[in-house]
């Protein structure tokens, strides 16, 4: 996981981190076995709230194929 410093300022950078561990942590059951992820939030994750960012990777994941449903 990384955030970088054009996301905001450390409270919106720890915020956004938190945000991806929690829905790493709900859909890690649903991913296909063998996956390895590396999530880049880019500067708009800091305006998202916490189910935007959670549909977000949803339908990045569905997409990809990665996410059972």
């Amino acid at each position: 996981m990384a955030v970088s410093r054009r996301v905001g300022g450390a409270v919106v950078r720890n915020r956004v981190k938190r945000y991806l561990r929690e829905i790493y942590r709900r859909e890690r059951g649903s991913l296909a076995d063998g996956i390895h992820l590396v999530l880049v939030a880019r500067p708009s994750a800091a305006t998202l709230d916490f189910h935007q960012c959670g549909n977000e990777i949803q339908r990045m994941l569905r997409a990809e194929g990665i996410l059972r449903d």
